[in-house]
């Protein structure tokens, strides 16, 4: 695990008071968690200095008065990154990176529909996957939507689509 070690020792003294923790639980596996206003530099560290080129996803949890964004990084095809932060839930934003990783578009979309995540300067936040007459401001991976509720929501849909 020395390039681990390596790579979690430069993200250290990159981020100074931004950095958080990290945490290696096996080979090829690191954890890092960052302060979000970090969030843009870290990933521009990361890919132009560190040569993580790839972007696997992007995904968000419910914390519950938080939410927590997850962005998979991949170095070389061999060692896995998941830099993590939180964002409140009363204002869950962060900076977009598609201009560092084009390919975060539809990731960051997609955590914007499902956790209500605002990525700042993102080009199109557009709903993605979720049916047109999905109710603006629900967001069906947050705790506080039950699931019953979720359910009555696309079964009226699949009701409306019938008749048609």
């Amino acid at each position: 695990m020395e390039k681990e070690n390596e790579i979690v020792e430069m993200l250290k003294e990159f981020l100074k008071e931004n950095f958080v923790k990290a945490n290696i639980p096996n080979r090829r596996r690191i954890f890092v968690h960052i302060k979000k206003d970090a969030l843009k530099d870290t990933v521009k560290y990361l890919v132009k200095d560190l040569q993580f080129k790839h972007l696997s996803t992007i995904t968000g949890v419910d914390l519950g008065k938080k939410i927590e964004v997850i962005y998979h990084l991949a170095y070389k095809g061999s060692i896995e990154l998941s830099l993590r932060l939180t964002v409140s839930k009363k204002n869950p934003s962060v900076s977009t990176i598609t201009h560092l990783i084009p390919g975060a578009v539809l990731y960051e979309r997609e955590v914007h529909e499902l956790l209500g995540v605002n990525f700042e300067g993102h080009p199109d936040l557009s709903p993605l996957i979720l049916p047109e007459e999905w109710p603006e401001g629900v967001y069906p991976l947050r705790k506080e939507h039950e699931l019953a509720y979720l359910k009555e929501i696309t079964s009226k849909k699949s009701k409306r689509e019938k008749r048609n």
